[in-house]
């Protein structure tokens, strides 16, 4: 089990100015945007502006915070805010980002098209939840403060994360009132 403390993720600015990315995990460690199986990252979007290409690549996109609007060419737009359901679409299609109403913060779920798959399910814990590892690897992205039980006790605070593997012990989440948000990461070649 992988703690990954938002308080420890480095803010990359956006070539076009428009927001920040801020990168939750990657496999393999330590893999640029070119060699990517998976990425993890949660973004804050100030402005309007065009979505970057990412070819070979699907995304999952999750609004956390903030509404966004996602046009894309030839289909109805798209509003998405915290209640609504993940987006899936593929990298390499033109999409325009709208923030109507100002800053947004949302989840981006990558994975190499073949190479890799992803699914993200938003869990309301309330009093107790236990989330056991999957056959893949399987984050845990917590945005209110929880306890953590699995080997050992962990605090978390909003946006901490935990990286589980499928040969760790299931982890049991505490809290009054908590939104979790999981991503199950598979490896199509397994």
């Amino acid at each position: 089990m992988q703690v990954l403390r938002a308080a420890d993720r480095a803010a990359t600015p956006w070539k076009n100015g428009g927001g920040v990315t801020r990168e939750v995990a990657a496999w393999p460690p330590g893999a640029g945007f070119e060699d990517f199986r998976w990425r993890v990252s949660m973004a804050q979007v100030r402005e309007d502006g065009p979505f970057s290409l990412f070819p070979g690549v699907d995304r999952i996109l999750t609004v956390l915070s903030g509404r966004l609007v996602l046009s894309f060419d030839g289909r109805a737009d798209l509003e998405l805010g915290p209640d609504s359901a993940p987006a899936s679409f593929p990298g390499d299609v033109a999409i325009m980002g709208r923030v109507p109403n100002g800053p947004v913060s949302d989840l981006n779920v990558m994975t190499r098209r073949a190479v890799s798959s992803a699914a993200v399910t938003r869990v309301d814990v309330r009093r107790k939840r236990v989330t056991a590892p999957a056959s893949g690897a399987r984050l845990v992205l917590v945005r209110d403060r929880v306890l953590a039980r699995g080997s050992v006790d962990i605090e978390l605070e909003p946006d901490d994360a935990v990286l589980l593997a499928p040969t760790d012990q299931a982890l049991t989440l505490y809290a009054t009132d908590a939104t979790v948000y999981v991503v199950d990461l598979t490896d199509a070649t397994a």
